[in-house]
Parts: C-alpha cells; structure tokens; sequence
C-alpha cells in the first residue's frame, strides 16, 4: 500500500505558520464578500440562550487541504466553504491520533487513546473499548439537560467480551456512554458487517436469516475478493480481499442478513436524513448530536448524483458528497429557527490517506489536489498532517468569522463543554481534556500551550508552542530519524528540516515533558482550565 507522503508536499507552498495564516485570513475575506448575498445563518436573536445546541459533524479521512475554505482550489466544497465563511476557522486544531478508532475514543472520552491498553484500530466484530463507568462527551451533556445522538460510523467496539451477538440485542454499545439515540455502521465501510444498528438492535434484519461474522477464518460459501475478484465493482491494492458485499470485498467475512445489509452508494443519503429528521424532532430542547460521516473513507462509493464531479476522481467525488451532507445539516438548522440556538463544528477524525487498499484510481486522479494542504504526511503518520485536520466552529450572534491559530485539539471537547454547560468532571474521567472553549469561541486567541500527537501505533510527536518534536521509533528511523525529529513549524510548517541536531536543549527539555504527561498524566495546565 502507498501512502501519500510526497504528493501531500507541494514545493513552495507556503514558507511559515505565519504566512499561512495570512494567506487564509485574506482568502476568508474575499470567501466572505461573495458569498454576502447568501448568508448561511437567520440569527434569530442577538443574545444566545445558556445551553445551545451542539452539532458535531465529524468527517472521515478528510484532509487538511481538502476544502476550498482551507486552500483547496481543484475541488469545490461550496456549502463547507460557506460554513468555513460564517465560523471561527482553526488552522491548528488536531485529533487526538491520525487513525480512525483511537481519534474517536479520545473525542469521546477526553483521555489521549494510547493510555488505554486496546484502543488501536479494531475489526468490526471488537467488543466495545469506552468504559461505560467513566464520563464522556456525551453523557456530560447527558448531564446537563441535552438529548443525545450519534449517526453515522462508530469503530469503538459493541458488546462485552468476545463482541456482540449480532442477532440478539447489542449491548453495551453508544447508548451506554451517554447518547440517547444511536443509529451507526458498526466500523468502518470496509469492514463486516455491512449493517446499520439502530439502538440496540441490527436495523431490518430478518430472524430467519441471522448474521456471523469471522475475523479469524473464512465462514459460509460467499464469493470473497480473493477468490472471486471477477465479480468486484473495483479492484485491490492491499488487503481488503474477504467477503464482497455490494460489488466490494470487506476485511472480515460474513454470512447471512442479506435483508439488512447496506448499499455504499445510499449510505450519505441515509444518515443525513436521519441527522435532518433528528433535529427537527428534538427541535424544542438542548440537543447534542454527532454526525460521524463515512466520507471520504474507503471503499469510496458515493451517489451516482456525485460521480464525476469533483474532477479529482472518486476521493475527491466523495469530497463533493461530504460536502452536500454538511450542506444538508446546516440547512435543517436554519430551516428550524435555531441557527442563533445551535454550535456546529465540523471537523474531521484524522489526516487524509489516498491508496487505502482499493484499486480505485484515486490516486492517478488526484489531478493537482493535494489532500493534506502544506502539511507533511497524512493518515498513519504523525506529521502535522496526520492530526492536523479542518475544525470550524460556528455560532451565529456569538462566534464572531474568522481564522484562528489556537492550538487546540478534540480530546479538549468535553472538559471544553463541561464548561460551558457548567457541568463538573469528576477525578479520573476526560484527564487530557482541557478547557479551550474560550478560544473555540473566539474570546482569545490562547489555546492549549502542549499537545501529545500519536500516530495510532507506537509513534508519538510533541507540541509546544511551533516547536515540534517527534520520538526516535527504531521501526522508522528513515522517516523520523535515528535521534527523532525537531522542527520550528513557525518556519517550517511542511517539517522539511530537521533541526535536532542543532537545538539538543530544546529537543531534550521536550522530550522529558513528553515522557512525563505518557508516564504520569502531568499534562500542563492551561490558566483557562478549571
């Protein structure tokens, strides 16, 4: 498998942080002048209430410099760049891994992932990983009055040891770590089964035809990408080569529910409905919800509405659907008076990745995009462009448009919503969070002064300030050096120069911070924490 590593590193790009940021803020002024004449939000009062409603849309894969409001010039992301013109833009907001199942976990939990033994990238039949006895996200806002939903894609594991009974009720699963309504793909797209859970149960399943599910072995006689790749819609990089459901071999075989599996090409189209029925239900009091979008994750299906739109192949055509979703979200806000009531953020789980173990052409017709912007890396590593990811918050009447660079990351959410709900953490639970809702609200430009950056393996980086320092890993010393790496992204945003050579002092005063917070949690405080 290729991973984009040199096509995500345009030459001359940008030459600091400083200029970047100078280049977006220009960009979002004149993003902002032509698109006055189609305002995004109604602000339906001037004076926001205590408890606004919370959206999180949480895209998939989806890159640094996917987006038109982030520099994107070969795709066109219309509803996000509008979004992108009425919200607070971060340019140095991060997931709290550049992999899919520890992002999530420490989203959702406020604890960085790799503390917690298990929390790598799970099959689709793991048992769920979040302690249901711990606080998180959700449950806080549980706490403080707001119903709570999650639509879209999970990937935190279902059930108790040994994983879920897929014919039976599935629990503990979302609705035991705080939401109140769950409508999800188990994992990932790639991954059996290939079925939506509705609360505690598969959605559509007929009785008579149950599900089982392997990771370990081939079971029942269905056709898999291995044996049969005549008969897949698109063909195989890496992998990726198990039970083909819909025209596309899954990692994992699967037999039966036949009734309740789903068709990749609907799927955007069925979680946005229920994201925009969702709203208008739930309309008359707080809510929190978290659309946890599969694009533009593999295997890369969108509508036919979508196909060939982009100009940049199937990722980019996924791109253009994501778009669409979050135009469709942001649109049922509005069209439910609560746009002055309602925070949205969209955001996404890590870096991007281009060649994920599908033959899908995505990489020949990247035609000049660069998925990770200036950044270096993507999924999989951790570079900047690995956890640096799109984060906009918005907030008619209270968020004031604009570009931040606010370092600040997603494990920050529930100490940050704690907060501004005026709940209370209790000792052990959200550990890493920290309370930045001051500048995710644009009242500061001050957010967190260290972040622990994770590849989602054994990889780990360290911010302080623009200075950046990665571990030695003895698996990729090519890649980060047989001392580790420093880099000043204040000067060197793309980490093209190593500079640890030269700054030992600096490289070792970060590197014991670094063995601190892993070794004992003494992650810094920040003033606005409580």
């Amino acid at each position: 498998m290729r991973l984009l590593i040199d096509v995500i590193q345009p030459q001359d790009y940008f030459s600091s942080q400083q200029n970047y940021t100078m280049k977006m803020t220009l960009q979002i002024m004149a993003v902002t002048a032509a698109l006055a004449a189609l305002p995004l939000f109604a602000a339906d009062t001037v004076t926001p209430p205590q408890k606004p409603n919370v959206i999180l849309i949480l895209a998939d894969d989806l890159g640094f410099g996917d987006t038109g409001c982030y520099g994107a010039t070969k795709i066109s992301t219309p509803n996000i760049d509008r979004f992108g013109a009425g919200g607070l833009r971060f340019t140095d907001a991060h997931a709290t891994s550049a992999t899919c199942t520890p992002s999530r976990y420490g989203l959702l939990t406020g604890q960085y992932p790799w503390r917690k033994n298990g929390t790598g990238v799970l099959p689709g039949n793991a048992a769920l990983i979040i302690d249901p006895r711990h606080a998180t996200l959700p449950s806080i806002l549980q706490k403080a009055g707001y119903y709570t939903g999650i639509i879209g894609k999970w990937h935190l594991g279902l059930g108790d040891v040994g994983g879920p009974d897929w014919n039976a009720e599935i629990k503990p699963g979302p609705l035991e770590v705080g939401f109140d309504y769950a409508f999800i793909q188990p994992a990932t797209g790639d991954r059996v089964p290939c079925v939506f859970i509705e609360n505690h149960r598969v959605a559509n399943l007929d009785p008579k035809d149950p599900i089982h599910v392997s990771y370990g072995k081939k079971i029942g006689n269905e056709p898999t990408g291995k044996e049969n790749p005549e008969l897949l819609k698109m063909g195989l990089s890496l992998g990726h080569d198990g039970t083909i459901i819909n025209g596309v071999s899954r990692i994992g075989f699967m037999t039966g529910g036949q009734s309740a599996r789903w068709i990749d090409e609907d799927k955007a189209d069925i979680f946005t409905r229920h994201c925009v029925d969702f709203i208008a239900a739930h309309k008359d009091k707080p809510f929190f919800l978290e659309f946890a979008a599969s694009d533009p994750h593999v295997p890369r299906m969108p509508n036919k509405r979508f196909v060939g739109k982009s100009g940049c192949g199937v990722r980019g055509d996924a791109i253009v659907e994501l778009d669409w979703c979050v135009g469709q979200v942001v649109d049922a806000v509005k069209k439910n008076n609560l746009s002055s009531n309602t925070i949205i953020i969209v955001t996404s789980d890590n870096g991007p990745v281009v060649d994920d173990g599908y033959a899908d052409g995505a990489e020949r017709d990247l035609n000049g995009h660069t998925p990770a912007g200036p950044l270096r890396g993507g999924k999989y590593f951790v570079y900047e462009g690995g956890t640096r990811v799109p984060f906009i918050v918005s907030w008619p009447g209270r968020v004031t448009p604009g570009v931040s660079d606010a370092l600040v990351g997603q494990v920050d959410l529930a100490a940050s919503f704690a907060a501004l709900t005026g709940q209370k953490i209790a000792a052990g639970d959200a550990p890493d969070s920290v309370n930045v809702m001051p500048a995710l609200l644009g009242d500061t430009k001050a957010g967190r002064d260290q972040l622990v950056e994770h590849d989602g393996f054994r990889t780990f980086g360290y911010r302080d300030g623009t200075w950046k320092y990665i571990q030695p890993d003895k698996r990729r010393r090519a890649e980060y050096g047989v001392n580790g790496s420093l880099y000043d992204l204040g000067v060197d945003l793309g980490e093209k120069n190593n500079v640890i050579e030269a700054n030992t002092n600096t490289s070792q005063k970060l590197s014991g911070e670094l063995e601190s917070v892993r070794a004992h949690g003494d992650q810094p405080k920040h003033p606005n924490q409580p």
